[in-house]
């Protein structure tokens, strides 16, 4: 059965994106240029539970720039790999926002260079030792020592992945 549309719903699906404005993000590899798209948000929130009556209002538009990155100069994205943060939310294939701005304090998740490997642990202290942090059961912590090379990039501010 087809589904059946309301004229404002028809014509909000045909509507494309005003011109987009460019926002530059800096990686630490290379400057990447991103475009603003305003995409619709729905006023009502979208039960999880049983459903509820449906309302076609169109709130604002929202941009997934102003949501995710909050300071462009100080942001870059990675991919994650592997499945030592699950229990964090984070799943392989996963991007990850990470901003260079914000302090790296005990229970934000991080990325850092290891020994010149690049990781994404919880930031924690096991008494006067830090420790990055897996959240995995499977996966050892890895305490942080004077011996070992080790460089913090910047705190992960969001995981965006596929269902």
């Amino acid at each position: 059965m087809p589904i059946k549309r309301t004229k404002r719903e028809h014509d909000f699906l045909l509507m494309r994106p005003p011109s987009p404005n460019r926002t530059v993000l800096t990686d630490p590899q290379r400057s990447v240029r991103l475009q603003r798209w305003r995409l619709p948000l729905f006023a009502n929130k979208i039960a999880a539970g049983f459903p509820s009556p449906a309302d076609d209002y169109v709130e604002k538009t929202l941009d997934l720039n102003e949501l995710l990155v909050t300071q462009p100069a100080a942001t870059f994205f990675g991919r994650a790999e592997g499945v030592s943060m699950i229990n964090a939310g984070i799943f392989p294939n996963d991007i990850l926002v990470i901003n260079r701005a914000i302090e790296p304090t005990p229970g934000k998740i991080v990325i850092c260079a290891v020994n010149g490997e690049l990781t994404v642990k919880r930031l924690g202290r096991d008494g006067e030792l830090w420790v990055l942090k897996a959240e995995n059961p499977d996966y050892p912590d890895i305490p942080l020592h004077d011996e070992l090379d080790m460089v913090i990039w910047g705190v992960v501010t969001h995981a965006i992945h596929s269902l």
